[in-house]
């Protein structure tokens, strides 16, 4: 089984990760584990005063730092993974990468804020769950 485990760096993305560790006890195999952090882009202006090396460096910080808790849970689960820093529109991102990695599943948290919030700035686990062509999990 393919896993695309999308995380931000918040608790709420450790609570899917932890919630991938103790479905994956429940599989006769151990899954393929993608861990993905989705960077928005920067601003033009940004990006332009840091140039590309500098832009390049703030992604990769930025995907490292995203990563780190989630990378030391799946370690000390012994579940192998791939990482994967992509920067783009999160939901637009995760749902592209779920098809080009051939995901049987994708699994994220959400904030779970509250439906007037969500509808005035968007969810990205709703805009996953809507487009995806394979089931989402959403930790809380």
């Amino acid at each position: 089984m393919k896993i695309l485990l999308a995380v931000d760096g918040s608790a709420i993305g450790l609570a899917a990760v932890r919630h991938l560790v103790e479905f994956s006890k429940s599989l006769a195999e151990t899954p393929a584990v993608t861990l993905l952090y989705v960077d928005p882009p920067l601003l033009r202006s940004v990006a332009l005063e840091l140039g590309s090396d500098g832009v390049e460096r703030y992604h990769a910080e930025n995907g490292a730092y995203a990563m780190k808790k989630a990378r030391t849970a799946l370690k000390r689960a012994q579940i192998p993974f791939a990482e994967k820093v992509v920067v783009g529109e999160p939901a637009e991102s995760i749902v592209k990468q779920a098809k080009s990695g051939k995901a049987d599943l994708i699994v994220m948290g959400t904030h779970g804020r509250g439906a007037l919030k969500q509808l005035l700035v968007g969810s990205v686990a709703l805009k996953v769950i809507a487009t995806s062509p394979v089931p989402v999990v959403v930790a809380r």
